[in-house]
């Protein structure tokens, strides 16, 4: 039997970043986390220790904090290029690279009407997200968001599905359907106005969310997906994971209540987990943009 390495790659997790653009009294600021991962011809390493083709991990980190001083970090995934390109144009051994980068909102709180110049607040924890992938001279961006909470407390059914001796829940043509929705989109080509297209595939998630009227969570699933992909040509694909929370009626008979669709109790775990991908069947290859 022979033993060999197999496909493998390393790098900086979880690098917090931090800018502050001073635009005269106006400051803007850009909260990120970075991570990288490199691939190539790394056998040496793994098999006889010999570190002399390792781009160490601390030199990762260094240079997303280099990067974000000598140039505006701008839009996080022209940001994810410009390491993963320097990383596998500088050392030759190295012939991919991954950039994963979560980006944190902030907005700016109000005083007296007016967005302060310097002062943030955070209203949720919403993530905009990129995962650029560079492979020699090819390059593939994955963007997306995290942690979407979303709400609606009628317009969504459930019923018509198999019951056996195990099934308990009830069917039901009024429910309240809520989600936090993880998205992530592969883009075909570079050439993209990054801000426009996460703003307006993000406005039309949440308005297909709104105005569809659900029998399923997976139907719903499938609406955001292709709507998305019906409005934005330079989407070729989205996968979309959104767990269920459950909002349970109260039982409020025992206290000589009624509750018509007004009193709930919100469930954290166990959930549902609804996921899929919804792509055109002409997208080009991903390559290793999923990987």
């Amino acid at each position: 039997m022979a033993i060999k390495l197999g496909p493998n790659q390393y790098g900086k997790a979880g690098v917090r970043l931090v800018t502050v653009t001073r635009d005269g009294d106006v400051h803007h600021l850009k909260d990120l986390t970075v991570s990288t991962a490199l691939r190539g011809d790394l056998a040496k390493t793994h098999l006889t220790g010999d570190n002399s083709d390792v781009v160490a991990t601390d030199t990762q980190k260094n240079t997303v904090y280099a990067f974000a001083k000598e140039s505006p970090v701008g839009e996080i995934e022209d940001f994810g290029l410009r390491l993963a390109r320097h990383f596998v144009g500088r050392f030759g051994q190295i012939t991919g690279a991954r950039v994963t980068i979560d980006e944190h909102a902030w907005d700016r709180i109000t005083v007296g009407g007016r967005p302060h110049d310097h002062a943030f607040s955070r209203s949720s924890e919403e993530k905009r997200t990129t995962v650029v992938t560079v492979e020699n001279d090819r390059a593939w961006v994955v963007s997306g968001l995290r942690d979407l909470v979303v709400l609606k407390s009628t317009g969504s059914e459930f019923h018509g599905f198999p019951r056996d001796e195990y099934t308990t829940l009830a069917e039901t043509d009024d429910r309240i359907l809520a989600t936090a929705v993880t998205a992530q989109w592969r883009y075909q080509g570079s050439a993209i106005d990054w801000r426009k297209s996460f703003a307006e595939i993000r406005r039309i998630l949440l308005e297909t969310f709104a105005t569809k009227h659900s029998l399923s969570l997976q139907q719903t699933l499938y609406a955001m997906g292709e709507a998305v992909l019906e409005a934005r040509g330079e989407v070729a694909e989205i996968r979309l994971s959104m767990p269920n929370k459950h909002h349970l009626v109260v039982d409020l008979s025992p206290f000589g209540l009624t509750n018509d669709n007004e009193v709930f109790h919100a469930t954290d775990r166990p959930y549902g987990l609804i996921e899929g991908t919804v792509l055109r069947d002409d997208a080009e290859d991903p390559g290793p943009a999923w990987q």
